[in-house]
């Protein structure tokens, strides 16, 4: 039977690396899903088989109500809250991985191997970061405590000294095992450190910290997959890992910053709060004006931000696009990589409403062509549009790779305000002589060009 189960877990770790192959691009990421579904699902099953469970009663129960927990979130969570959701699903693998990993140490009847109790403290340590940074950063998503950068007096050495104790603890756990209340010491110092990671972190570096914590998931796993002795939990948590870490890279890099400095700098405003000192001009549009714009327009590229999955734009905006390209314009959506709060949140919503994958363009492929455009539409977008990562040195933008949108024969803005994104900059772009602010919510305001143009 030992030879059958390494063959199907060698198989299952197959097809997680081409699952995590085909996620890298739209066109293949649902191929990908299925691959990576498929492995997964043929490593419980031969687990099950090969650990000759007598009852399977909790296992049913916790399948059906993980099932229906699943099903559920899958048919209500709105785009908007996908972040929030992604969030929590890197915790409960984090805690998940703690828990079975206590478990272990709970059931063993003689000591452990020195490996094994390594590896489960640095389950649990991990586990119970990743479980509990990832609740702060949900609660920040969700708007339940505030998502500017909360930060204490002495913060990072307290956070310093909690990760010292907590490997100081887990040392004594490992030369005296018996003594169980050390690992429970190793889970409460784990829990603070947790939490106080993750509050001085800003809502724009959200995108950041939910792929390292998906990225400490993984690790979690493989620490429990040693524990466990389990091959394929330990290839599948180091593919994880792995791919969160190279995850977090891109995204800093798409930032032109330091991940120290997202982790310790401190950097962003809850989003959305209003500019100190007096309002300055802009040239403002109505519907209707936007709307001739547009109709005269032969080339549009669309930039899409977090504003657009708020209002649950994104089918309006697809209309929208569809009668601009019926009426003889070449119409294409620009995608920054940190754009929304997530890896990939602009592309799961344009792909929600069905826009052609051909359609998306990626910033290093689309960013020269805006010098050639009639009209950059933007909806809901700031940050990543905001030319003073160019020139401002005292700016936290300053050196971040920038859409080109400024660049565009004229720019067309769709913004309820002129409030500043998670940066907490005033963008120049709004300003400038070419750019037409349309005022409104973005559905709403899509919706009244959508009828301008049809009529």
């Amino acid at each position: 039977m030992s030879t059958v189960t390494n063959l199907v877990y060698l198989l299952a770790a197959v097809l997680f690396i081409f699952g995590l192959k085909n996620l890298s691009s739209p066109r293949t990421a649902r191929r990908g899903n299925a691959l990576a579904m498929l492995g997964m699902l043929l490593a419980i099953v031969i687990t099950l088989f090969d650990k000759q469970i007598l009852d399977f009663t909790h296992i049913i129960i916790g399948l059906i109500i993980g099932g229906a927990i699943g099903v559920y979130a899958a048919k209500t969570v709105q785009m908007t809250a996908m972040p929030q959701m992604v969030a929590l699903f890197n915790g409960f693998g984090g805690a998940a991985s703690a828990l079975v990993a206590y478990a272990e140490y709970v059931r063993l009847s003689g000591p452990p191997g020195m490996d094994v109790l390594i590896t489960m403290v640095l389950s649990v340590l991990i586990g119970t970061v990743t479980f509990f940074g990832s609740l702060v950063a949900f609660a920040k998503l969700q708007g339940i405590i505030r998502g500017a950068p909360i930060v204490l007096p002495l913060h990072h050495v307290v956070n310093g000294f909690l990760l010292l104790v907590a490997l100081g603890l887990g040392g004594l756990f490992v030369f005296d095992a018996p003594q169980g209340a050390f690992l429970l010491a190793v889970v409460v110092a784990s829990t603070m450190l947790g939490i106080l990671s993750v509050i001085p972190i800003g809502g724009a570096d959200m995108p950041v910290v939910i792929s390292l914590l998906n990225s400490y998931s993984g690790m979690a796993a493989a620490a429990t997959g040693f524990v466990l002795s389990n091959s394929v939990l330990i290839v599948s948590g180091a593919l994880v890992g792995a791919s969160g870490l190279i995850l977090t890279e891109i995204m800093c890099k798409a930032m032109n910053r330091s991940l120290a400095n997202v982790l310790f700098g401190a950097v962003g405003t809850d989003g959305g709060g209003a500019v100190a000192g007096e309002r300055r001009p802009v040239t403002e549009y109505t519907p209707e004006d936007a709307a001739m714009v547009l109709e005269s327009a032969q080339s549009i590229i669309i930039v899409p931000g977090y504003g657009l999955a708020v209002a649950q734009a994104q089918h309006v905006l697809h209309e929208l696009a569809t009668i601009l390209m019926e009426r003889g314009a070449t119409v294409r959506y620009a995608i920054h990589p940190v754009a929304g709060r997530m890896p990939g949140h602009m592309n799961v919503l344009l792909a929600e409403a069905n826009v052609p994958y051909d359609m998306i363009y990626d910033m290093d492929q689309i960013n020269e062509d805006f010098q050639n455009t009639d009209v950059a539409l933007v909806v809901g977008a700031n940050d990543v549009i905001n030319p003073a990562a160019r020139y401002k040195k005292d700016s936290p933008l300053y050196g971040m790779p920038i859409l080109n949108v400024d660049k565009a024969r004229s720019v067309m803005i769709i913004k309820r305000s002129l409030s500043p994104g998670f940066a907490g900059v005033d963008n120049e772009l709004f300003y400038d002589p070419k750019t037409m602010m349309v005022f409104g919510d973005a559905k709403k305001v899509l919706t009244e060009l959508v009828h301008e143009l049809k009529g």
